[in-house]
């Protein structure tokens, strides 16, 4: 066995950002062959990627920015990824309704002409033209709106993308490591020197994958760039179920932008998202109090119940980093992306990300792999993900049903809702999370609707949770359901827990 070989802390390849492009690329890499290190500074999807419009889409309003490429390219990964990972990625119909004054008719059926056709769409259903005051979609509209276009597009649990690709990562043989801020990385003769979480590691090639802080990462390497960020935050907010069906809604705004009013967590509606240029810091990213105004302003056109500030029970934001490509508006930016490696001529490759959404996820991920095997040996293996299935997601796309039905079989305790979350959160993997129950009582202690002390160290074990908001907002959102009382015991147990952790594979 070489030095090399013997070296636990050298690694083909070290991913520095635990986003979901960070996370896809681990996956990818790790499956190629490469021994993989993935540095996140705090949790996995801790930053953008959780604070996305939770949207597997191509875009339709970047049709009228005349990205055609990027939406055939999202458009053709949107199926792909919804077969792979079935269990948090599901099709959802959108009513666009048609606004005397705002974008025509001919317009939109033409847009969405465009967006049938230019991704290869199979499985999902195409677009059609509805009258409102016969459709389900139109009941909780103002009446003033009569006809409207139906297009398909798909949901995705956006944290529990990223995790289950760093497990998936993990799996393959990926170190995961949270909580791990790089303080400082340099060139060292044949790989790089890399210090994380008061440990040093070295790898042979570097994927800066830091999203909103891929340029500081740069200059903390001593590497320069001409490229240049446009950091854009994105603002959503959550209010009580303005409606009973499972449509959702594209709407148009006088000032040219446009929102979305969804289906969520099955008692809620999400509405976003804003788009205005991000110059603060990057530690406390919030909704401003205009933003929020913006958007209830927004749904009030619509929907006959007005809402108000004062309806919201939650809030997130996130910064997207986009490319700078000269756009006046933040909504006219880019979401394609940019892969820069450096020169043979510096020595160890570093691969920086620049953009995407994460739609394209995957594919970005494979294009940056397929870049480095050009310079890492060890990516002997070809493009494989675009058809293995993500952790738990080895079931048919129409299989959901089935697979609740058969998890409350096997375990009667679970109710209606609960094997509902449980498949749409671990798929066919839901049933180890029980494993030996016979009742609810053997879960362990419960804090409240439905998460156990089982699925609770699970995730610890298994997803790299290490607090209770990773558990409350990030591997679920039963943050919205609990009490202050029911959040402080789960508080309380992670406290315990932590003081016991060690690093997981």
């Amino acid at each position: 066995m070489t030095d090399d070989a013997k070296d636990k802390n050298l690694f083909d390849i070290a991913v520095i950002g635990g986003g979901v492009n960070g996370s896809g690329i681990a996956r990818d890499a790790a499956g190629r062959g490469a021994r993989v290190l993935l540095l996140e500074a705090r949790d996995l999807a801790s930053g953008t990627s959780s604070a996305s419009t939770k949207l597997i889409h191509g875009g339709l309003r970047y049709l009228e920015h005349y990205e055609f490429a990027l939406v055939r390219e999202a458009l053709t990964e949107r199926e792909t990824l919804w077969c792979i990972a079935p269990h948090i990625i599901w099709p959802m119909r959108f009513v666009l309704p048609y606004v005397d004054g705002l974008r025509p008719r001919w317009l939109l059926r033409l847009g969405l002409f465009v967006y049938d056709h230019i991704g290869g769409r199979r499985k999902l259903p195409p677009t059609s033209s509805v009258r409102l005051r016969r459709h389900p979609g139109g009941k909780p509209l103002k009446t003033e709106f009569d006809r409207a276009f139906v297009y398909s597009d798909c949901w995705v649990d956006d944290a529990r993308l990223v995790a289950l690709n760093a497990r998936d990562a993990a799996d393959r043989g990926a170190d995961i490591r949270t909580r791990s801020p790089v303080t400082r990385m340099e060139r060292d003769g044949d790989h790089w020197k890399i210090e994380a979480g008061g440990e040093t590691f070295r790898a042979r090639a570097v994927v800066n994958a830091a999203g909103p802080s891929v340029l500081d990462l740069i200059g903390r390497a001593g590497e320069q760039t001409n490229q240049r960020m446009r950091l854009v935050r994105g603002s959503h907010i959550v209010v009580p179920r303005l409606f009973d069906h499972d449509f959702a809604y594209f709407f148009q705004l006088p000032d040219g932008r446009i929102f979305f009013a969804i289906p969520y967590e099955g008692d809620y509606t999400l509405i976003g998202t804003t788009d205005r240029d991000h110059h603060g810091t990057l530690d406390d990213i919030h909704a401003s109090d205009e933003e929020i105004a913006y958007l209830c302003d927004g749904a009030s056109r619509y929907f006959k119940t007005a809402v108000t500030p004062h309806d919201v029970v939650w809030t997130y934001s996130g910064v997207r980093p986009l490319l700078d490509d000269g756009s006046g508006k933040p909504e006219a930016a880019t979401r394609g992306y940019h892969l820069q490696l450096s020169p043979e001529s510096d020595g160890p490759p570093l691969l920086s990300v620049f953009g995407g959404k994460i739609t394209t996820f995957r594919h970005l991920a494979q294009d940056a792999i397929d870049m480095m095997a050009t310079r890492v040996q060890a990516l002997s293996g070809k493009p494989w993900t675009a058809h293995a299935p993500l952790p738990g997601g080895d079931f048919p796309t129409d299989g959901a049903a089935a697979l609740v039905l058969g998890l409350q079989a096997e375990f009667p305790f679970l109710e209606d809702g609960w094997a509902l979350r449980m498949v749409r959160a671990y798929g066919t993997l839901a049933r180890t999370i029980p494993g030996d129950a016979h009742s609810l009582s053997d879960c362990g202690e419960h804090f409240g609707h439905g998460l156990t002390e089982r699925e609770v160290r699970y995730l610890i074990e298994r997803e790299w949770a290490r607090d209770a908001d990773d558990i409350l907002w990030r591997r679920s959102k039963l943050g919205l359901r609990m009490t202050d009382v029911q959040k402080q015991k789960i508080k309380n147990f992670m406290e315990r827990e932590n003081r016991t952790w060690r690093p997981m594979s």
